[in-house]
């Protein structure tokens, strides 16, 4: 079955993002697809690279930048949350003349219609948060 999953929290603010997480490496193990990821709202935090986390606790940011990466996942941010929340790439950082990028190297920021799209190809599409 082909999903794609939404997440709309921030990686430390609920269990909404580790849950998804978690629930994404199932769906994988279990030899499902995941169409797509899209983070929105506070959600495009778990895509930040900027993030430092205590040794002791759950870097979920850099899991989901490792999920990613290593399954070839299409990961969407919100361009309009995220440029709110300082989740920056390369061109949105020349654009608005900026000196650092923020945006995980496994994601790509694009509009809403990517999950317009998400929900067109997916058999379900489930949210978080």
């Amino acid at each position: 079955m082909k999903f794609s999953l939404v997440v709309y929290s921030a990686p430390y603010s609920s269990q909404s993002a580790a849950t998804a997480l978690h629930f994404a490496q199932q769906l994988l193990i279990q030899g499902h697809e995941i169409y797509r990821l899209f983070f929105f709202g506070d959600g495009v935090h778990n895509a930040s690279k900027l993030a430092v986390v205590s040794q002791d606790e759950t870097h979920i940011q850099q899991q989901w930048d490792s999920l990613i990466a290593e399954n070839n996942i299409d990961s969407v941010v919100c361009v309009s949350s995220a440029l709110k929340r300082g989740i920056i790439n390369l061109e949105e950082s020349n654009r608005h003349d900026l000196e650092s990028i923020s945006l995980s190297d496994s994601s790509e920021i694009a509009g809403l219609g990517q999950l317009i799209d998400a929900s067109i190809n997916s058999d379900r599409l489930v949210n978080f948060g």
